[in-house]
């Protein structure tokens, strides 16, 4: 990696703005006075960064991606707040993020070695975890949390407030108004619970044995008898060893008085 920062002629770049060694700002593009843009991180061009934005080391970012701009939503009054984006993250064509409010903790956070495709949206509030893919035109409104691993397809829009569970799987153009549990996927408009994301379990090295347990865990949490409540205590109780469907069921149990994405023919009380 070169160690030299290059700023086209044609970018303006505010003094104040603090850039890491080896940047590259392609033509138009602008950087705010309170931007932090980590070492090695290219912007292609026409991208503007603003507000107190900190971008993690080897970002790319393409053009007319707009991020650290004020957030969509009535309520800001202009807070002081921030956006952090994580390490390698790729954020490209017409990509928008913007950072927290007083409502939500004031901070708009993305994890490391994320990529968002074109024109994927991260609204005020959010918290994204690392390794996380939105593919084009995905809507994620404010105050939404989306664990590690999490794939969201191609314009599928995220109600506010729910969580994505990590390693979840959302289809495209699905409409997400329910939390979505670890390790699921939720496919449909509205969105329902459609299984396991087997995929990406055996993509990530997951043993035959661990995805048969989160599998024997998932029949029992979302079989017809009695409640979801009466089930969870049931499943934890039967796999209380087992990380992975403690993970699943703490999440449940986190969610407070907010719906979970349930499969079709489920009982979700």
């Amino acid at each position: 990696m070169s160690q030299e920062t290059r700023i086209h002629a044609l970018s303006v770049v505010d003094p104040s703005a603090k850039l890491g060694v080896g940047v590259t700002i392609g033509p138009f593009c602008t950087i705010g006075s309170d931007v932090e843009l980590g070492d090695g991180s290219e912007l292609v061009s026409h991208v503007a960064l603003s507000g107190r934005t900190k971008v993690g080391p080897q970002a790319r970012i393409f053009p007319f991606a707009s991020i650290g701009h004020i957030p969509q939503d009535l309520k800001y009054h202009g807070e002081e707040s921030v956006l952090e984006i994580g390490a390698n993250c790729l954020i490209r064509e017409g990509v928008t993020m913007n950072p927290g409010t007083e409502g939500g903790g004031l901070v708009t956070r993305v994890g490391d070695r994320c990529t968002f495709l074109a024109n994927s949206h991260v609204a005020h509030d959010c918290i994204i975890g690392n390794d996380v893919i939105f593919s084009n035109n995905v809507m994620l409104a404010g105050h939404c949390h989306v664990g590690d691993y999490a794939i969201l397809g191609g314009g599928s829009a995220v109600h506010q407030f729910c969580r994505i569970g990590a390693h979840a799987f959302i289809g495209g153009l699905s409409g997400v108004e329910n939390d979505v549990i670890p390790y699921g996927i939720a496919l449909g408009n509205r969105a329902h619970l459609a299984g396991l994301n087997m995929v990406g379990l055996k993509r990530r090295g997951f043993s035959r044995e661990a995805i048969q347990e989160i599998r024997r865990a998932y029949r029992l949490l979302f079989a017809e008898e009695g409640t979801l409540q009466e089930r969870i205590e049931d499943v934890a109780n039967d796999f209380e060893k087992d990380p992975i469907v403690v993970e699943i069921v703490d999440f449940l149990r986190d969610s407070g008085t907010r719906s979970v994405c349930t499969p079709r023919d489920s009982k979700e009380g």
